[in-house]
């Protein structure tokens, strides 16, 4: 299926984890330094972020983790299973974060895109999302040397 109407969308449970997960490594978005499993205990812990997921029947296509630190929302983890790529789920996922924050009453929604991944940054582009001019710092609290 690759119509956008049939994806319905909405947080994850305690069983939907591992395949989250899965999708998060087919997409690309896990990096050594980060456990997903923990980034989602971490989100779904508190009222202030959640992971949704895309369905089509029981399978999960696509996920964003989205929350809020009181003034910006943010989101991460967007993805949408290769196989399902130009179906508009992405847009779809994408709709839902930004639903999620505006029922909180956050009106500001930020990201992070790698410099290198232009094909995502043409995505959010398309979406409305302008580039921002920020330097981002970043330090491990565990005293770890800087990561990419």
């Amino acid at each position: 299926m690759n119509s956008s109407d049939t994806l319905a969308i909405a947080p994850i449970i305690d069983a939907d984890i591992p395949e989250v997960i899965a999708l998060w490594q087919r997409c690309g978005l896990t990096r050594p330094w980060n456990d997903p499993a923990a980034d989602i205990a971490l989100a779904r812990s508190g009222a202030n972020a959640d992971v949704l997921a895309g369905r089509i029947g029981k399978a999960i296509v696509a996920t964003a983790l989205v929350g809020h630190d009181g003034h910006r929302g943010w989101v991460y983890y967007v993805a949408v299973d290769p196989r399902q790529r130009g179906s508009g789920f992405g847009r779809t996922i994408m709709a839902a974060a930004e639903a999620w924050l505006r029922a909180r009453g956050i009106e500001k929604l930020m990201l992070l895109v790698r410099a290198d991944n232009v094909a995502v940054q043409a995505f959010y582009q398309q979406l409305g999302f302008g580039e921002q001019q920020r330097v981002i710092y970043a330090k491990w609290l565990d005293g770890r040397a800087p990561t990419p």
